[in-house]
């Protein structure tokens, strides 16, 4: 038989085998009282266990192998954290694992007593090979079993991002209003740019820039020198105006190591996501009241509120070039575009929401959270177009956020069995 090891641990978990008279490999008569908490971090694979053997009840953790051998291969031997194993489950014990006292350790045999419907559906459900293992059996599930598996993906999703803000939170010794700057610069990076445009925001703190909130051509000045990409020199009259405006910044405020350009990725970039005409859309944001926390936090609540505080028009330069020199033939940006729009609501809005409630242990945000992503348009991209192949319709933000979450952190990684949806196409067609 070819399976994963987290199939016997969800053997064992949900107990699909035959438990009528069970004995350990050396004969103890064995009752399963509690099976133990799945642990899915370092240790044995489950904690907190109660086994009867021979009529003796003790309390510990259950460790699971394919083969008993695994034991001294992990190095189980010389880990205190093992010492407390009462039981060891494996497919097949092909060698007697001893306790550090010599003694032999107890070990159950699963070869022959698991269920042979949930050894078809494991061999017939799941395709390891492919990127969405379970995509030609997810119509089968029921809906709610689905709903489930999203929100909980859904919210594991939101957990990580919070928890990258929660970090920023505390590199800025608790200040949210620079912990909301750093992050939405982070975010107006996107995959290609998000590493510069965070190193920019800890260049220029957000309480300069409140201080020219009103002087859009210094803001963008500040912003584009410290970012390595205003030129030398320029012979269009509002370049060498900022290039004015940033060397009396510069002196000013002491800056002596701006950014560089090599630091950012203009190859293979679209020119309406070139990181100039992006740093020039963040000052046009910032240049507007009030300050960037309280609108996201207190003036804005739902998707139109938001399109008013984040989809302005960059300065009048910006119209007409995408990076500095020749101006583009076409308009170079009307403002955000509803689609980079509606991605920063859900990278950067949400998750600082979540982190926002998860810090003061607010529950009613995440709610609001909930609340928003409905009212988003669903994502389009590979990873929900796969899924929507499979036969799952995507209706909004909270369903494409969901598959995003279960796609990276199960499906890529095939952690099938950690998934609702897995285990309940393992368990069906048990009648």
């Amino acid at each position: 038989m070819n399976f994963r090891e987290d199939f016997l641990q969800l053997v064992w978990k949900y107990q699909y085998f035959d438990k009528k008279n069970l004995r350990t490999c050396d004969g103890q008569n064995l009752d399963i009282i509690q099976v133990g908490f799945h642990n899915l971090s370092e240790g044995p694979d489950f904690r907190d266990s109660i086994i009867i053997l021979d009529g003796i009840t003790l309390h510990g953790h259950v460790e699971v192998h394919k083969l008993a051998s695994e034991w001294k291969q992990h190095a189980h031997g010389g880990d205190p954290a093992y010492n407390s194993v009462v039981l060891h489950v494996v497919w097949e014990n092909d060698k007697e694992v001893l306790r550090n006292d010599g003694t032999p350790l107890p070990t159950l045999e699963l070869k022959g007593k698991i269920y042979l419907h949930i050894w078809r559906n494991y061999e017939q459900l799941l395709d390891y090979k492919a990127d969405l293992p379970c995509a030609h059996a997810l119509k089968s599930v029921p809906e709610i079993i689905r709903f489930s598996a999203l929100e909980k993906s859904l919210v594991e999703r939101l957990q990580e991002k919070s928890g990258l803000i929660l970090d920023i939170l505390t590199q800025t010794k608790g200040d949210w209003e620079e912990t909301a700057y750093r992050w939405l610069f982070t975010c107006f990076g996107f995959k290609t740019n998000s590493q510069p445009m965070a190193e920019l925001a800890v260049k220029v703190p957000y309480k300069i820039l409140q201080k020219h909130r009103n002087q859009l051509p210094a803001l963008e000045a500040i912003l584009l020198g410290q970012a390595g990409l205003l030129p030398a020199e320029s012979d269009e009259p509002y370049v060498q105006h900022l290039i004015k405006e940033y060397d009396f910044y510069q002196k000013k405020y002491g800056w002596e190591s701006p950014l560089l350009r090599q630091h950012w990725t203009f190859m293979g970039v679209r020119p309406s996501n070139f990181p100039s005409l992006r740093i020039a859309q963040l000052a046009s944001i910032l240049s507007n009241p009030p300050g960037l926390f309280q609108a996201v936090m207190e003036d804005s609540r739902d998707f139109s509120a938001f399109k008013k505080l984040l989809q302005v028009k960059p300065g009048d330069y910006w119209q007409y070039h995408f990076n500095f020199g020749k101006p583009s033939e076409k308009q170079a940006s009307k403002g955000i575009s509803g689609t980079v729009l509606e991605l920063l609501i859900l990278n950067f809005v949400i998750p600082l929401w979540f982190a926002y409630g998860r810090y003061f242990e607010q529950r009613e945000w995440q709610e609001r959270c909930f609340d928003l992503l409905q009212e988003i348009p669903a994502e389009n991209n590979y990873i929900i177009r796969r899924f929507l192949e499979s036969g799952w319709p995507v209706q909004n933000g909270f369903d494409s956020q969901g598959m995003i979450g279960l796609y990276k952190n199960y499906c890529q990684p095939k952690k099938c069995l950690q998934c609702k949806i897995a285990q309940s196409l393992i368990k069906s067609e048990s009648k």
